[in-house]
């Protein structure tokens, strides 16, 4: 592992707390939140959307849900080696801060660029473009939402949203926990109408259910990306490990209750939803879509701006997005940004296609993450068949597609990647600090009311 470099001084802006304790986010997420942002961030619009896909790239029912199976053995193969890494780096940032402290400061700050400016609020904008799809559908029966209402009521979700998480954590890791219950309940219902409807003889898609099975490798991980996107944020509380109460025990128990819970849900759900109860249950359906998505909305967020908030602390984004607020303790200024970035991008986007080169870019991470636990493979207590079973995924998932089915995205998706050379050497390397980002810096934490935070001592 890389020792932590001291901190530049030209890069450190004025410390309001100098020759008090310093500030540092409160640890106030326990096993029951951490359960909750695992699986309130997993359960969103996905298992409602992506079913479709997965069965056009599969081409039958029965292999879809081998995929389904084999995409949340997958996630907790991927937690569970996220856990090992969470209980021998005890800092938040996920992928970010394993990077960092594995393989150095340039591929950390390339990870960084690319999640901060494109990944996390892509996802996030995503995500809130679909709650607002199923939120507005009932004023506008028979017909499509007009666009503009559908990106206002998107952007008015962020702005709920940055409120909540700025207040207050409790706040934030509460609307979380009520969410989750509540789609959870809104799925079982449909899941045990849906097993009546199956008990009565409904079975009909289930007939010949391998016929037609796809056999391309680049359709099968085309499904797979499908698969996973549902799956995505089995890795959230991996970002937030110095907010967990007692992380070496919150954080493998909260895996090992959310991630087989979903996987068990969403297979009940898949089964479910190929009999009649897409028909019987539509308004429980669209009332479900509107509660998973709103709640794995807050989850991206709250664990987006930690991203953005700790890749600041270590000197890779500018200062003022280190910073928290002196009283509420929450990473405001981190959180503000990422709300600006997902409002910029629902705006000028729209959901399609993102679903594929989002799944590309995180398990391009994902693998080289989960390389680094070769580096530590002597301290490791997860046998080393998991990590390589991930590793091989993560590298079968980046170049199946590309190799079957190749698309001039993927390759911008590449060059934007290494466009972060252009501000990582003089920013980072050679630490080119403009003086006026000082002057600017001063004055925004006068007027946010922040000040420089230390990470937890444990």
């Amino acid at each position: 592992m890389r020792e932590r470099k001291a901190a530049d001084p030209l890069h450190s802006s004025t410390d309001l707390t100098e020759g008090k304790e310093k500030l540092r986010l409160k640890q106030e997420v326990g096993l029951i939140s951490g359960v909750s942002l695992i699986a309130g961030t997993m359960i969103g619009s996905g298992i409602f959307m992506s079913p479709e896909w997965v069965l056009h790239h599969m081409g039958n029912p029965a292999s879809s849900l081998l995929i389904w199976a084999a995409c949340g053995l997958l996630a907790m193969f991927g937690a569970l080696s996220y856990a090992e890494l969470g209980t021998i780096i005890k800092e938040s940032g996920g992928e970010y801060i394993y990077i960092l402290r594995i393989f150095g400061s340039f591929p950390a700050f390339l990870f960084a660029y690319t999640s901060v400016i494109l990944v996390r609020p892509a996802g996030l904008a995503a995500v809130c473009l679909s709650f607002a799809e199923y939120a507005i559908a009932p004023f506008y029966p028979g017909c499509s939402s007009p666009q503009a209402a559908v990106k206002c009521t998107a952007a008015a979700c962020i702005l709920i949203l940055t409120i909540i998480n700025c207040l207050n954590v409790r706040l934030a890791t509460s609307v979380m926990n009520v969410f989750t219950a509540a789609k959870l309940l809104a799925l079982l219902v449909i899941v045990v109408g849906g097993l009546v409807l199956l008990a009565k003889g409904q079975t009909q898609s289930f007939q010949n259910g391998f016929q037609g099975t796809t056999a391309g490798i680049g359709a099968v991980g085309v499904a797979f990306y499908q698969g996973l996107w549902s799956y995505d944020g089995w890795n959230n509380l991996n970002y937030v490990t110095e907010e967990l109460k007692k992380p070496e025990v919150t954080l493998p128990r909260a895996l090992m209750i959310a991630i087989p819970l979903v996987t068990c849900l969403y297979l009940l759900v898949n089964v479910t939803l190929r009999g009649a109860a897409w028909a019987t249950w539509a308004w429980l359906i669209s009332l479900s879509v509107a509660l998973s998505t709103f709640g794995s909305s807050n989850g991206t967020f709250f664990s987006g701006g930690r991203v953005c908030y700790i890749a600041a602390r270590e000197g890779h984004m500018v200062n003022i997005l280190s910073m928290a607020h002196v009283r509420r303790l929450t990473p405001s200024p981190a959180l503000l940004f990422t709300s600006a970035m997902s409002l910029v991008m629902i705006i000028s986007g729209s959901f399609t296609s993102i679903v594929n080169f989002f799944s590309f870019m995180a398990w391009l991470f994902y693998g080289m993450t989960i390389s680094g636990l070769y580096a530590d493979v002597l301290l490791s207590q997860v046998p080393i068949i998991i990590p390589i079973i991930v590793l091989m995924a993560a590298v079968y998932l980046v170049l199946a597609p590309i190799i079957d089915q190749p698309q001039i995205e993927i390759l911008y998706i590449v060059l934007f990647i290494f466009s972060g050379i252009i501000f990582y050497f003089p920013l980072v390397h050679f630490k080119y600090h403009p003086h006026f980002l000082q002057r600017v810096t001063l004055h925004l934490q006068l007027l946010l009311e922040v000040a420089p935070t230390t990470r937890d001592a444990n």
